[in-house]
């Protein structure tokens, strides 16, 4: 029992993983929704100018404050392990002072710049309007990042998920609206055929709804910060530590643990930068409208159960710098195994699960002739395991201070990615298919770079029957479950979203039963789950737990 209960505390992170992960899906199913009118109301071509705008903004994003969020949250962690309430605090105000001087920066160069991303760079001059629409976001997510990273520090996720769901609920009800209304305006201007001012202008309406998104998340995070004041300066008072950090030192430290987390990241953004780039050249004609499909249906879709990966890895950071500080390698070892295998768990599902059903899934969340995104989901849906893995296991190196391994082994991946993209298109004439295959690639080598990195540091060897056996065999059980019930629901209904939805139900059952069967998860497991207790008593009902 009381190995129970200290396994229990240590995956204590997975709980707050499992909120923000609730948050992130929610976020990516407003996102997949609210994309749907959009999409309608500005077309594919709209979109394709939305998708490179954005490809540009995340580029200058990464570069000015993305990586805020981990970097505080792994350095305020690293002080609260050890008693270190004040130089914590020194943390976030040297992080805001950071976030004003990047911010402004990267809003400067985005707004100056865009004319020249969007055109020279990008070949699609129609999206210098978005681009510059969204400047402004830079700044704002600057400063919100640091409040994140400050919460996430303290071991808390919910002022980040609650941030994210009210910033995306935002973001959904203006994009939608400044779209549609900006998107006539443009139309208006367009004469003898043109269509550049309504896709242009369409598009930078969708990116007001995001600048207002982060603002409004922004806000919050505010209120929240002035409302644990009180309870930072009990700490603050009970700090007996005697070495503050001078402002300078600590400028320095963000630096540093920034610089790297900075490039590992800009380089997973920047391979879909290269990629449309690579494609455009290789094309040589207006490629606005499969790229448009590529980026605002597959991708988008795919990145959905990512979203968790995502969450567990905002989680696991902070977690691992405390473990880390406290010189605690136990707990080290066994939070890396456990973030890993749960993160399997979740990816096996999704990939069969999008690959049995991407046309109906396709179908009900997009209108229009989806045979092509289908045919991407189909061929390019275990692109949600691999950037599943990568992605955990890049804050596993993150966490535990190997904070330039990822960087060299995302940049080894970007290079033999592009190769095998060059082969993919100019020599087998694979299509967008080959952007596909080829970001596949690129996060298979991250996940077994990563993983050689973590067993070569930690002297740790990931154990496999829980973690993909078990998982592996349940998906692809529960995948020939889903597809017969789609199949029989659909020719007894003859309604798609009702297939869909009852394929869903079935998959999610049976699923399950068989991990629990074939023991991927056990009582322990489920205890550090947010309602694990009445998870269990249910099981145990069902003759599912012993």
């Amino acid at each position: 029992m009381n190995n129970q209960k200290k396994k229990s505390k240590a995956t204590s992170f997975l709980i707050q993983g499992s909120i923000l992960a609730v948050a992130g899906i929610l976020v990516r199913i407003i996102g997949m929704v609210y994309r749907i009118p959009l999409t309608n109301t500005i077309g594919e071509k709209g979109m394709g100018v939305y998708s490179t705008a954005f490809s540009i903004y995340n580029i200058l994003l990464m570069i000015s404050s993305y990586s805020l969020p981990l970097a505080v949250s792994r350095l305020v962690a690293a002080r609260l392990s050890v008693g270190q309430y004040r130089n914590a605090r020194r943390v976030f105000l040297g992080a805001i002072g950071f976030a004003t001087i990047s911010g402004i920066a990267g809003c400067a160069i985005t707004f100056f710049g865009a004319d020249f991303f969007a055109g020279t760079l990008m070949g699609m001059p129609e999206a210098a309007f978005a681009i510059k629409t969204l400047a402004p976001t830079i700044l704002i997510m600057a400063f919100l990042g640091v409040f994140r990273g400050y919460f996430q520090g303290h071991g808390t996720m919910i002022p980040t998920a609650i941030s994210q769901v009210a910033e995306q609920v935002i973001n959904a009800v203006i994009s939608v609206l400044a779209g549609w209304l900006l998107f006539r305006m443009g139309t208006a201007k367009d004469v003898g055929g043109s269509e550049f001012f309504g896709p242009s202008y369409g598009a930078a309406g969708g990116t007001i709804g995001t600048g207002a998104g982060a603002l409004t998340a922004l806000l919050f995070c505010i209120l929240v910060f002035l409302l644990f004041r009180r309870v930072e300066r009990m700490q603050c008072r009970r700090d007996r530590n005697k070495v503050q950090e001078t402002y300078s030192h600590v400028a320095k430290v963000l630096v540093l643990t920034i610089v790297p987390v900075l490039v590992s990241t800009t380089v997973y953004q920047i391979s879909t930068l290269v990629d449309q780039a690579i494609y455009a050249a290789y094309l040589d004609a207006d490629y606005t409208a499969v790229w448009g499909v590529y980026s605002s249906k597959y991708n988008l879709l795919v990145h959905v159960p990512v979203a968790i990966a995502s969450s567990l890895a905002s989680s696991i950071i902070p977690a691992l710098s405390g473990a880390v500080a406290k010189k605690n390698r136990t707990e080290v070892v066994y939070k890396t195994g456990t973030a890993i295998r749960f993160n399997m768990v979740i990816a096996f599902p999704a990939t069969v699960g999008l690959t049995v059903l991407a046309t109906p899934i396709m179908n009900l969340l997009f209108s229009g002739d989806n045979q092509v995104a289908a045919q991407m989901m189909m061929v390019g849906s275990t692109a949600v395991l691999f950037y599943s893995l990568s992605t955990i296991t890049n804050s596993i190196l993150q966490g535990i201070g190997s904070i330039w391994i990822p960087v060299k082994n995302a940049l080894i991946s970007l290079a033999l990615h592009l190769i095998l993209l060059a082969v993919l298109l100019w020599g087998f004439k694979l299509d967008i298919y080959g952007v596909v295959y080829a970001n596949i690639f690129f996060a298979l080598c991250m996940c077994i770079l990563n993983n050689l990195s973590i067993k070569r540091i930690l002297h740790y060897r990931q154990e496999m029957l829980k973690t993909f056996a078990a998982p592996l065999f349940s998906s692809v059980v529960m995948g020939v479950f889903t597809y017969l019930s789609y199949r029989l629901v659909y020719q007894l209904a003859g309604h798609n979203w009702l297939a869909v939805l009852a394929a869903v139900v079935v998959a999610v059952a049976v699923y399950v039963v068989l991990l629990l069967l074939t023991k991927g998860l056990d009582e322990v497991d489920l205890m550090s789950m947010p309602k694990g207790r009445t998870m269990i008593a249910v099981f145990k009902k069902l003759h599912l737990l012993r």
